[in-house]
């Protein structure tokens, strides 16, 4: 996006050095890697970064507003529904495909965004490895704020232990060592000293929980969730365990999960900016746009972009029996606007990443996380056995 930086990237990079990269890593977490790692980081200009927080501000007012938890109770599925939420998430993520707008200029576009933390951990690290490998330029930076590599580090040490101790607060997922993130799960550890614990050896005695590490029993008293509802009832339906989610316990969630499901794909109707795409529930419409071909259909609930379908027909929306958990989206067109090696042009989407303390009255924009796609959408399904895809890094011009 910035010719100068990316012929000076491209010029500099070889297979070798990015083949080191990944050996680097390997060499520090052995068996942890399970996601691509893309060739290069995103060099974002002064304009899109200014286009993108003031996005990011829009989303936002939406959610400060009163009503919002009002407007979003339905989110919430009734056997899903954890007690005790707080008044904001700890965590928040906002998606966007970076498009051309009607003048040609660069402009992002809501994709998606989630009140759920992502790759806090793992993003911090994965910057490191880029200007260790290549190119490190000047007056470019991926956190936000005035935060720096270790200044970021304390901020999220704040939010994740708040005044608790490291032992007392858990990592929590469903078998975290299966996982393809596990390799955030273990920078998390040992930046911070939380512990990867999987629901079922969670032990509950009344209202308090407890956890075994080395031999001994440690009380929880915070949870950092990492745990997807969806993911546990769709692969794991029959699971027993003593302590359920939607128990009644003495802990704080950071973030508790009810935000994962009120801010997500069920806000976006909610939300009215030139950065945010026309969304409809589909129980709300009288009758469909006619131009169908420029929409996707997404489900409410679901994750990881299952469900979605690019192309329908309207015989297909009538045929849903419950449209109160389906909406339409209008398309984005991503713009191929990162050059590899070869000349060819490559599409991306930036996630930005906030914390969100517990008395503070915004969230705070922290880091961020970029993906590189040549497929029709950015996911693993749609750019197999393709090289400059993958995970990434954005480094944004001061």
């Amino acid at each position: 996006m910035i010719p100068a930086i990316r012929q000076q990237f491209n010029e500099s990079f070889t297979t070798q050095k990015y083949e080191a990269m990944i050996a680097e890593i390997h060499k520090d977490f052995p068996n942890q890697l399970d996601f691509r790692v893309a060739e290069t980081p995103v060099f974002v200009p002064k304009e899109l970064k200014i286009k993108l927080l003031q996005a990011c501000n829009d989303i936002i007012e939406v959610l400060l507003k009163p009503d919002f938890k009002e407007k979003t109770n339905r989110a919430i599925p009734a056997n899903q529904n954890v007690p005790n939420e707080d008044a904001h998430p700890s965590f928040l993520a906002i998606d966007f495909a970076v498009c051309k707008d009607q003048n040609g200029e660069l402009s992002p576009q809501l994709i998606e965004l989630q009140g759920f933390p992502s790759l806090f951990g793992y993003q911090w690290y994965l910057g490191q490895k880029y200007r260790k490998f290549f190119i490190d330029p000047k007056g470019f930076s991926q956190y936000f704020n005035r935060l720096s590599m270790a200044s970021y580090v304390d901020e999220m040490k704040k939010v994740l232990l708040g005044e608790e101790n490291a032992e007392n607060v858990i990592l929590l997922e469903i078998y975290p060592e299966q996982q393809k993130t596990r390799l955030d799960f273990e920078i998390t550890r040992q930046l911070w000293g939380i512990e990867p614990v999987c629901l079922t050896k969670i032990k509950k005695v009344g209202r308090q929980l407890f956890y075994e590490k080395n031999g001994k029993t440690i009380e929880i008293k915070r949870i950092y969730n990492r745990l997807i509802f969806d993911d546990l009832l769709q692969n794991f339906p029959d699971l027993q365990t003593n302590f359920k989610m939607t128990d009644d316990v003495d802990v704080k969630w950071v973030t508790h999960p009810n935000w994962f499901f009120r801010i997500s794909k069920f806000t976006l109707p909610l939300l009215k900016s030139v950065f945010v795409p026309q969304s409809y529930f589909l129980s709300d419409l009288k009758e469909y746009p006619t131009d169908l071909e420029n929409y996707v259909l997404k489900p409410l609930f679901s994750f990881a972009g299952s469900g979605v379908k690019l192309n329908f027909t309207k015989e297909e929306l009538d045929a849903i029996a419950d449209k109160e958990n389906y909406l339409i989206q209008r398309k984005v067109k991503y713009e191929p606007i990162i050059e590899d090696k070869e000349g060819n042009m490559i599409k991306t989407e930036i996630r930005m990443l906030f914390t969100w303390e517990d008395n503070a009255p915004r969230p705070k924009l922290v880091t961020n996380l970029a993906r590189l796609s040549r497929g029709e959408m950015i996911g693993v399904n749609f750019n197999k056995n393709f090289d400059w895809v993958g995970g990434s890094c954005a480094f944004f011009e001061d």
